[in-house]
C-alpha cells in the first residue's frame, strides 16, 4: 500500500512589532521572549518618530479621544520596529501580545506581554499589526525598503526551487565533490 505524504508548503507571515518608547530599557528581555515564541526577527531598526509621523502611523485612530496622548506618547522617544515572521505570525503576535488595555491584560492574560510590560490603556509597551494588510503597511511605513513579496506555493515555489536554487545547489555539490576536501565544513 502507497502512503501519500502531503506536499510540504511554506506558511510564512509577517507582522510588525513595536517596542514603544517608556519599556524600550527592556528590548533584550522582549526579544528572548519573542525568538522563544518561535518568530524569526527579519529586520529591526530603532528609531524616533516625529508627531507628524506618529500621526501618519496612526491615521487610522484620528478623531478619536486617545489620538493626541497617542502620538504624543510614542513620539516622546525611540523605539524598537521589528519585523516579526513565523506561520500566522499577525494572530500569534496579537495573542502573545493579550489584550490593549494592559490593566485588563493582567487581569484575563497574565503572562501575555502587556500584561507584563504595560501600565495602562495607553502605555501599554507594544505595537501588533491587526491584519495582514496592516502588517504590510506598516511595515512600508518604517521599513520603506522592505520586499514584500507573496511567498510562493505549489506550482510557483516548485517552479522557483527548480529553476533557482535546485541548479545552484547542484553545481556546488559537484565542486564540492570534485574537490574531495578532507574536510568538507
Amino acid at each position: 500500500m502507497e502512503v501519500l505524504m502531503p506536499v510540504p508548503q511554506i506558511y510564512v507571515e509577517r507582522t510588525l512589532a513595536i517596542i514603544k518608547p517608556d519599556v524600550i530599557d527592556k528590548e533584550e528581555e522582549i526579544e528572548d521572549l519573542v525568538l522563544r515564541s518561535g518568530f524569526h526577527i527579519i529586520q529591526k531598526r530603532k528609531l524616533q518618530l516625529s508627531p507628524e509621523q506618529c500621526s501618519n502611523f496612526y491615521a487610522e485612530q484620528f478623531g478619536k479621544v486617545f489620538f493626541p496622548n497617542l502620538t504624543a506618547y510614542m513620539s516622546s522617544g525611540p523605539i524598537v520596529a521589528m519585523v516579526l515572521a513565523r506561520d500566522c505570525a499577525v494572530s500569534y503576535w496579537k495573542e502573545l501580545l493579550g489584550p490593549s488595555n494592559s490593566l485588563r491584560a493582567r487581569i484575563t492574560h497574565p503572562h501575555s506581554l502587556r500584561a507584563l510590560y504595560g501600565t495602562d490603556e495607553l502605555r501599554n509597551g507594544l505595537h501588533g499589526s491587526l491584519s495582514i494588510s496592516s502588517a504590510e503597511k506598516e511595515i512600508r511605513f518604517i521599513f520603506p525598503e522592505a520586499i514584500l513579496e507573496p511567498v510562493a506555493t505549489g506550482q510557483r515555489a516548485r517552479d522557483y526551487l527548480n529553476l533557482y536554487v535546485k541548479p545552484t545547489l547542484l553545481a556546488g555539490l559537484t565542486a564540492l565533490c570534485k574537490e574531495k576536501p578532507a574536510d568538507p565544513m
